[in-house]
Protein backbone atom coordinates (compact mmCIF):
# COMPACT_ATOMS: atom_id res chain seq x y z
CA UNK A 1 0.00 0.00 0.00
CA UNK A 2 1.36 3.75 -1.25
CA UNK A 3 2.01 6.02 1.54
CA UNK A 4 1.41 8.83 -0.45
CA UNK A 5 -2.15 9.69 1.71
CA UNK A 6 -0.44 9.21 5.20
CA UNK A 7 -0.78 12.16 6.82
CA UNK A 8 -2.00 14.28 4.26
CA UNK A 9 -4.93 16.88 5.08
CA UNK A 10 -7.86 15.74 2.25
CA UNK A 11 -10.98 18.51 2.06
CA UNK A 12 -13.31 16.70 0.64
CA UNK A 13 -16.71 17.93 -0.61
CA UNK A 14 -19.64 15.63 -1.09
CA UNK A 15 -18.26 13.56 1.18
CA UNK A 16 -21.96 12.24 2.43
CA UNK A 17 -22.91 9.30 -0.21
CA UNK A 18 -21.79 7.19 -2.73
CA UNK A 19 -18.39 8.26 -4.49
CA UNK A 20 -17.13 10.43 -1.58
CA UNK A 21 -17.75 8.34 1.19
CA UNK A 22 -16.03 6.06 -0.34
CA UNK A 23 -12.91 7.41 -0.90
CA UNK A 24 -13.21 8.94 2.76
CA UNK A 25 -13.02 5.23 4.16
CA UNK A 26 -10.22 4.86 1.35
CA UNK A 27 -8.28 7.50 2.45
CA UNK A 28 -8.55 7.23 5.51
CA UNK A 29 -7.53 3.48 5.66
CA UNK A 30 -4.22 4.68 3.83
CA UNK A 31 -3.56 7.46 6.91
CA UNK A 32 -5.20 10.48 5.67
CA UNK A 33 -6.82 13.17 7.70
CA UNK A 34 -10.23 14.02 6.25
CA UNK A 35 -12.22 17.53 5.96
CA UNK A 36 -15.77 16.04 5.03
CA UNK A 37 -17.83 18.48 3.58
CA UNK A 38 -21.80 18.08 2.88
CA UNK A 39 -24.65 18.87 4.20
CA UNK A 40 -26.10 16.30 6.19
CA UNK A 41 -24.16 16.75 9.52
CA UNK A 42 -26.10 13.29 10.94
CA UNK A 43 -24.14 11.11 8.17
CA UNK A 44 -21.01 13.18 8.11
CA UNK A 45 -20.68 12.49 12.06
CA UNK A 46 -21.06 8.89 11.32
CA UNK A 47 -18.25 8.27 8.84
CA UNK A 48 -16.43 10.45 11.00
CA UNK A 49 -16.65 8.37 13.54
CA UNK A 50 -15.98 5.15 11.36
CA UNK A 51 -12.73 6.82 9.76
CA UNK A 52 -11.01 8.10 13.19
CA UNK A 53 -11.76 4.74 14.29
CA UNK A 54 -8.78 3.87 11.52
CA UNK A 55 -6.21 6.91 13.57
CA UNK A 56 -6.62 9.61 11.64
CA UNK A 57 -8.12 13.18 12.16
CA UNK A 58 -11.98 13.46 10.76
CA UNK A 59 -13.61 16.66 11.01
CA UNK A 60 -17.44 17.44 10.18
CA UNK A 61 -18.55 20.43 8.13
CA UNK A 62 -22.04 20.76 7.42
CA UNK A 63 -22.07 23.14 4.86
CA UNK A 64 -23.61 23.40 1.37
CA UNK A 65 -21.12 23.74 -1.35
CA UNK A 66 -23.04 26.68 -2.97
CA UNK A 67 -22.53 29.00 0.17
CA UNK A 68 -18.73 30.46 -0.60
CA UNK A 69 -18.13 31.85 2.91
CA UNK A 70 -19.12 28.93 4.82
CA UNK A 71 -16.41 26.89 2.52
CA UNK A 72 -14.34 29.10 3.20
CA UNK A 73 -15.14 29.10 7.05
CA UNK A 74 -14.81 25.43 7.23
CA UNK A 75 -11.21 25.23 5.29
CA UNK A 76 -9.77 27.57 7.99
CA UNK A 77 -11.35 25.84 10.77
CA UNK A 78 -9.87 23.02 9.27
CA UNK A 79 -6.19 24.31 8.96
CA UNK A 80 -6.93 25.38 12.86
CA UNK A 81 -7.59 21.93 13.84
CA UNK A 82 -6.02 19.85 11.64
CA UNK A 83 -3.23 21.54 9.79
CA UNK A 84 -2.50 23.03 6.12
CA UNK A 85 -5.30 21.43 3.27
CA UNK A 86 -2.84 19.18 0.90
CA UNK A 87 -5.50 18.21 -1.66
CA UNK A 88 -9.07 19.04 -2.77
CA UNK A 89 -11.04 16.91 -3.86
CA UNK A 90 -14.03 18.50 -5.13
CA UNK A 91 -16.68 15.71 -5.52
CA UNK A 92 -20.21 17.36 -4.77
CA UNK A 93 -22.70 16.70 -7.48
CA UNK A 94 -25.98 15.82 -8.37
CA UNK A 95 -27.59 14.08 -11.74
CA UNK A 96 -30.76 16.40 -11.95
CA UNK A 97 -32.69 13.46 -13.01
CA UNK A 98 -35.90 14.40 -12.30
CA UNK A 99 -38.75 15.95 -14.60
CA UNK A 100 -37.56 19.64 -13.99
CA UNK A 101 -34.13 19.38 -15.24
CA UNK A 102 -35.02 17.46 -18.20
CA UNK A 103 -38.08 20.12 -18.59
CA UNK A 104 -35.19 22.70 -18.64
CA UNK A 105 -36.54 24.61 -15.87
CA UNK A 106 -34.42 27.61 -14.68
CA UNK A 107 -34.84 26.68 -11.04
CA UNK A 108 -33.85 23.50 -11.82
CA UNK A 109 -31.12 23.87 -14.49
CA UNK A 110 -29.42 26.39 -12.53
CA UNK A 111 -29.54 24.16 -8.87
CA UNK A 112 -27.64 21.68 -10.95
CA UNK A 113 -24.87 23.87 -12.40
CA UNK A 114 -24.68 25.81 -8.75
CA UNK A 115 -23.83 22.72 -7.00
CA UNK A 116 -22.09 20.62 -9.96
CA UNK A 117 -19.46 23.34 -11.13
CA UNK A 118 -20.17 27.09 -8.91
CA UNK A 119 -19.49 24.63 -5.82
CA UNK A 120 -16.18 23.16 -7.15
CA UNK A 121 -15.68 27.06 -7.73
CA UNK A 122 -16.65 27.99 -4.24
CA UNK A 123 -14.10 24.95 -2.87
CA UNK A 124 -11.03 25.62 -5.02
CA UNK A 125 -11.35 29.53 -3.79
CA UNK A 126 -11.69 28.27 -0.20
CA UNK A 127 -8.04 26.14 -0.35
CA UNK A 128 -6.12 27.57 -3.28
CA UNK A 129 -4.71 30.90 -1.25
CA UNK A 130 -3.30 28.93 0.99
CA UNK A 131 -1.61 26.03 -1.05
CA UNK A 132 -0.58 29.82 -3.00
CA UNK A 133 1.13 30.76 0.45
CA UNK A 134 3.01 27.38 1.41
CA UNK A 135 3.71 26.71 -2.58
CA UNK A 136 2.46 23.27 -2.82
CA UNK A 137 -0.96 21.39 -2.99
CA UNK A 138 -3.21 19.24 -5.11
CA UNK A 139 -6.53 20.25 -6.49
CA UNK A 140 -9.08 17.26 -7.98
CA UNK A 141 -11.86 17.80 -9.77
CA UNK A 142 -14.51 14.47 -9.95
CA UNK A 143 -16.09 15.48 -13.04
CA UNK A 144 -18.04 13.21 -15.79
CA UNK A 145 -17.09 11.69 -18.98
CA UNK A 146 -20.58 13.53 -19.47
CA UNK A 147 -19.11 16.50 -19.94
CA UNK A 148 -17.60 16.12 -23.90
CA UNK A 149 -20.61 16.30 -25.34
CA UNK A 150 -24.37 16.70 -25.14
CA UNK A 151 -26.98 13.77 -24.32
CA UNK A 152 -29.83 13.64 -24.41
CA UNK A 153 -32.09 13.95 -21.05
CA UNK A 154 -29.14 15.64 -19.33
CA UNK A 155 -28.52 19.37 -20.80
CA UNK A 156 -28.09 20.28 -16.89
CA UNK A 157 -25.58 17.75 -15.89
CA UNK A 158 -23.86 17.68 -19.29
CA UNK A 159 -23.41 21.27 -19.09
CA UNK A 160 -22.10 21.59 -15.32
CA UNK A 161 -19.24 18.88 -16.00
CA UNK A 162 -18.50 20.69 -19.31
CA UNK A 163 -17.73 23.88 -17.57
CA UNK A 164 -16.09 22.01 -14.58
CA UNK A 165 -13.79 20.55 -17.27
CA UNK A 166 -12.74 23.92 -19.05
CA UNK A 167 -12.75 25.55 -15.55
CA UNK A 168 -9.90 23.31 -13.80
CA UNK A 169 -7.95 22.89 -17.01
CA UNK A 170 -7.93 26.98 -17.00
CA UNK A 171 -6.67 26.19 -13.36
CA UNK A 172 -4.14 23.88 -14.45
CA UNK A 173 -2.90 26.43 -16.95
CA UNK A 174 -2.46 29.16 -14.29
CA UNK A 175 -1.04 27.58 -12.19
CA UNK A 176 1.92 25.81 -13.94
CA UNK A 177 4.75 26.51 -12.60
CA UNK A 178 3.51 27.01 -8.77
CA UNK A 179 3.49 22.82 -7.49
CA UNK A 180 0.21 23.09 -7.30
CA UNK A 181 -1.25 19.75 -9.38
CA UNK A 182 -4.49 19.73 -10.95
CA UNK A 183 -6.21 16.45 -11.60
CA UNK A 184 -9.27 16.08 -13.33
CA UNK A 185 -11.02 12.59 -12.94
CA UNK A 186 -13.58 11.86 -15.49
CA UNK A 187 -15.80 8.51 -14.69
CA UNK A 188 -18.25 6.91 -16.33
CA UNK A 189 -21.32 5.71 -14.87
CA UNK A 190 -20.50 4.21 -11.36
CA UNK A 191 -22.96 2.00 -9.54
CA UNK A 192 -23.42 4.94 -6.66
CA UNK A 193 -27.27 6.43 -5.47
CA UNK A 194 -26.75 9.03 -8.33
CA UNK A 195 -27.40 6.10 -10.82
CA UNK A 196 -29.74 4.26 -8.99
CA UNK A 197 -33.59 3.45 -9.94
CA UNK A 198 -33.01 3.82 -13.86
CA UNK A 199 -34.79 1.28 -16.26
CA UNK A 200 -32.46 1.37 -18.80
CA UNK A 201 -28.89 -0.15 -18.38
CA UNK A 202 -25.89 1.92 -18.64
CA UNK A 203 -22.62 1.01 -20.79
CA UNK A 204 -19.83 -0.24 -18.86
CA UNK A 205 -21.24 0.05 -14.99
CA UNK A 206 -18.99 -0.19 -12.73
CA UNK A 207 -19.26 -1.58 -9.21
CA UNK A 208 -17.89 1.05 -6.97
CA UNK A 209 -15.34 -0.81 -5.24
CA UNK A 210 -13.58 -1.17 -8.72
CA UNK A 211 -13.58 2.53 -9.50
CA UNK A 212 -12.54 3.66 -5.94
CA UNK A 213 -8.58 2.36 -6.58
CA UNK A 214 -8.82 4.01 -10.02
CA UNK A 215 -10.02 7.55 -8.25
CA UNK A 216 -6.91 7.01 -5.58
CA UNK A 217 -4.27 6.25 -8.30
CA UNK A 218 -5.24 9.18 -10.90
CA UNK A 219 -4.23 11.31 -7.65
CA UNK A 220 -1.26 9.98 -6.26
CA UNK A 221 0.47 10.13 -9.32
CA UNK A 222 -0.81 13.65 -10.14
CA UNK A 223 -2.21 12.69 -13.27
CA UNK A 224 -3.89 15.70 -15.06
CA UNK A 225 -6.77 13.88 -16.85
CA UNK A 226 -8.21 10.22 -16.09
CA UNK A 227 -10.76 8.80 -17.84
CA UNK A 228 -12.61 5.72 -17.06
CA UNK A 229 -13.20 2.50 -18.15
CA UNK A 230 -10.80 2.29 -20.85
CA UNK A 231 -14.09 1.21 -22.97
CA UNK A 232 -16.28 3.83 -22.59
CA UNK A 233 -13.58 6.59 -22.34
CA UNK A 234 -12.31 5.21 -25.96
CA UNK A 235 -15.81 5.47 -27.45
CA UNK A 236 -16.30 8.98 -26.36
CA UNK A 237 -13.32 9.97 -26.80
CA UNK A 238 -14.09 8.94 -30.59
CA UNK A 239 -17.34 10.47 -30.48
CA UNK A 240 -16.08 13.68 -30.09
CA UNK A 241 -14.25 13.51 -33.10
CA UNK A 242 -17.67 12.76 -35.33
CA UNK A 243 -19.25 15.60 -37.25
CA UNK A 244 -22.49 17.11 -35.72
CA UNK A 245 -24.82 15.32 -37.88
CA UNK A 246 -23.54 12.04 -37.16
CA UNK A 247 -23.34 12.00 -33.47
CA UNK A 248 -26.94 13.28 -33.14
CA UNK A 249 -28.26 9.94 -34.72
CA UNK A 250 -26.23 7.77 -32.70
CA UNK A 251 -26.43 9.54 -29.73
CA UNK A 252 -29.87 10.65 -30.50
CA UNK A 253 -31.12 6.75 -29.66
CA UNK A 254 -29.39 7.28 -25.83
CA UNK A 255 -32.35 6.45 -22.77
CA UNK A 256 -29.31 6.12 -19.99
CA UNK A 257 -31.11 8.88 -17.95
CA UNK A 258 -34.46 7.02 -17.95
Amino acid sequence: MTDFWKNKNVFLTGASSGIGEALAEAIAARGGNLALIARRSDVLEKLAQKCGAMGIKAKVFAVDVRDADALIEAADNFRKEVGPVDILIANAGIGGNDRETRDLDPQAVKKVIDINLIGAVNAVSAVLPQMLEKKSGQIVAVSSLAGTRGLPGSAAYSASKAGMNNFFESVRLDLSGRNIAVTIIKPGFIKTPLTSGRANKMPFLMELNDAIPKFLRAVESRKKVASFPWQLAAVVRFAGFLPSGIYDMIAGRARYRE
